[in-house]
């Protein structure tokens, strides 16, 4: 096989590996707070929302230490590590308890932040300049596709309860422990990229040795050195005003993020005016969560439709999107349905609740959340080419941190009021992004006429 065709099937077995171990987890991530709301135990006391904000807050700070760990361990024994405290955490739902439930998000929180890390540098392995846009893009989709499979389980499973049992519960977890041990041997397959020539040796970074952006293997006794230099530069570029701007659509994507993935599931769970399909539907809202992420992702990321026009247009799109989905779901779904016990909401909706409009929505928070991200990724990848690892922890440092708050917020805000702080961060994030693309824009201009 060619080096090139070599690292390609690497790109593919990587997507596949993490839509396998994510059709897992995220399934887990969108019926749990349900599923705790059906769990009768006097021993378990845990919140689906406090689990995830405490998951998010710990990964938004593991990222500081993420680094070392795979310089350490090399980011193919990162993935597989980090991915069993995935299964760990599905699995603690077979029988949970308070302790090992709140253990698990602790260590989960942890796993994620070596698990994203370990996934970028060996994206960037195993991709030149001009292979990149496109490899990314072919992760994106597949990882997506995990959107489908685990709540298209879920649908037809579900579909006619009201309540869940506990042999319910334990037949859908212990099916996706199963599903995300497969995902984490899958990484095994991914193969060490043959040798260019090239100053920097690319194939050894899958060997359990120091690593940098660069990707060179490097000498252990300058590891605590980079490791800190590598946490200035994270530190000084959180000051710039590039980054200072950004900062605002970073958060707005973590708290869109905790929406579409746990808080809107949850709401359509409780609606009785559902009637006894309620449970289903969180499937369901999660497969054409799917299907707009992966059109959007499809769109602007593999076809990368969006360099004739900008980046601007596309995230406009995902703010109009959002915005719609958002008035849709604050007509369509009660107040107190992110609140509601077991048993469901009783409160009224502004009009008569409609599945079709829950579904068309579900569709459009995943096409406006890819819109975000991919333009997102993108535009940080454009401005700090050179300061890649540093630019993506801050990132994905803001992006948790506001998961995290939007996370132990849902288990008190009704919904008009998480609708509105969206809202709020959205057009003010979509602004922000506006002045970093300009200015990019003209700095780009101004460059092109100093080389004429």
């Amino acid at each position: 096989m060619s080096p090139e065709g070599k690292t390609l099937l690497n790109i593919i077995v990587l997507g596949l590996g993490f839509m396998v171990m994510f059709t897992a987890f995220g399934t887990c991530g969108n019926i749990e707070q349900t599923v705790i709301k059906s769990f009768n135990s006097t021993e378990f006391h845990g919140s689906g929302y406090t689990s995830m904000a405490i998951i998010y807050a710990v990964f938004s700070a593991s990222n500081l230490i993420a680094p070392s760990v795979i310089a350490v361990v090399g980011p193919q024994l990162s993935l597989f590590f980090s991915g069993l405290l995935y299964s760990a955490y599905i699995a603690v739902f077979i029988h949970p308890y308070t302790w090992s439930f709140y253990t698990l998000s602790v260590l989960l929180g942890i796993g994620a932040a070596v698990l994203w890390t370990a996934q970028g540098n060996l994206l960037t392995i195993n991709s030149k300049d001009s292979t990149i846009g496109r490899n990314s893009g072919i992760f994106w989709a597949l990882m997506q596709f995990s959107l489908f499979f685990g709540n298209l389980y879920i649908y037809l499973a579900w579909h006619n309860k009201t309540h869940i049992t506990d042999k319910d519960r334990q037949t859908v977890f212990i099916t996706l422990t199963v599903i995300s041990l497969v995902g984490n041997f899958l990484f095994f397959l991914i193969q060490r990229p043959d040798p260019e020539p090239a100053p920097s040796d690319a194939s050894e970074s899958l060997l359990p040795t120091e690593i940098s952006d660069s990707c060179e293997v490097v000498p252990s006794q300058t590891r605590g050195s980079q490791a800190l230099e590598a946490f200035k530069r994270s530190i000084q570029l959180a000051m710039t005003k590039e980054m200072l701007l950004l900062s605002i659509p970073f958060a707005y994507s973590g708290l869109e993020l905790t929406f579409y993935s746990g808080v809107y599931g949850t709401c359509l769970g409780a609606m009785t005016q559902f009637g006894e399909g309620a449970k289903g539907l969180i499937g369901l809202s999660g497969i054409l969560i799917g299907v707009g992420e992966i059109l959007g992702g499809g769109v602007f990321g593999i076809m990368d439709k969006c360099n004739r026009y900008g980046r601007n247009p596309v995230v406009f799109l995902g703010l109009v999107t959002h915005v719609v989905a958002f008035y849709l779901i604050f007509l369509n779904i009660a107040s107190d349905a992110p609140v509601a016990p077991e048993e469901g909401t009783q409160m009224q909706a502004f009009i008569q609740p409609s599945v079709t409009v829950a579904l068309i929505c579900s569709f459009l928070l995943g096409l406006g959340d890819s819109c975000f991200n991919t333009q997102l990724i993108s535009i940080v990848g454009v401005l700090f080419r050179d300061d890649s690892a540093p630019a993506f922890a801050v990132f994905k440092f803001v992006q948790s941190i506001t998961a995290a708050v939007a996370f132990f917020y849902s288990n008190y805000l009704l919904l008009h009021w998480q609708l509105l702080i969206m809202v709020l961060m959205g057009f003010m994030g979509t602004g922000t992004f506006f002045l970093v693309e300009w200015a990019a824009i003209r700095t780009q201009r101004d460059s092109d006429y100093d080389s004429i």
